[in-house]
């Protein structure tokens, strides 16, 4: 017995509010992952003094400003911090725990 095409089992729920905050979380996901790579190359560089004053001046104005920035965009969207850090099951959490 094969089930009709538009069975709930075979329907996706594709609201558009639903699609835009799952897109959202993702590209945050993706930003957030990359400021804290940025973040921790940015602390080596700093305890190494690779960095002019004025480098570290910069790179540290950036790193808040991005932090600024998601902290509104995850306000806006209803996320918490937490909801970014994706589950990947066997290998743990994609993002550390602070």
């Amino acid at each position: 017995m094969s089930e009709h095409p538009e069975s709930p089992k075979r329907r996706l729920d594709l609201e558009p509010d639903t699609v835009e905050r799952d897109l959202i979380k993702l590209v945050l996901t993706v930003v957030e992952l990359l400021r804290q790579l940025m973040e921790r190359q940015a602390l080596r560089r700093f305890d190494e003094g690779d960095l002019s004053e004025d480098q570290e001046e910069r790179i540290g104005l950036t790193l808040m400003l991005l932090d600024d920035r998601m902290t509104e965009l995850r306000d806006r969207y209803g996320l918490r911090p937490e909801d970014l850090n994706l589950d990947l099951g066997p290998l743990g959490p994609l993002l550390p725990r602070e």
